[in-house]
C-alpha cells in the first residue's frame, strides 16, 4: 500500500514538473543570471566600504586614548 502511494507521488510530481510548470526561457535565465551577478557585486562593495570605514572610525577611536 505504501509502494503505491509512493510511486503515485512520484508519478504526479513528474507529472507537475513537465506539464504544469512554466520553465523560463535560456535568454531569461541569462538576464537573470546577469542581475543577481551585478546585484551580488554592488553588496559586496556596500558591504566592503562599510567595514572598511567602520574599522578605520575605530582604530581612530582608539589611538585616542
Amino acid at each position: 500500500m505504501a509502494k503505491i502511494k509512493i510511486f503515485n507521488y512520484i508519478k504526479e510530481c513528474s507529472d507537475e514538473l513537465l506539464h504544469k510548470v512554466s520553465w523560463p526561457s535560456w535568454s531569461e535565465l541569462q538576464n537573470s543570471s546577469i542581475v543577481v551577478s551585478i546585484a551580488s557585486l554592488i553588496i559586496a562593495l556596500v558591504i566592503y566600504l562599510m567595514d572598511i570605514s567602520i574599522q578605520t572610525i575605530l582604530e581612530n577611536f582608539y589611538n585616542l586614548f
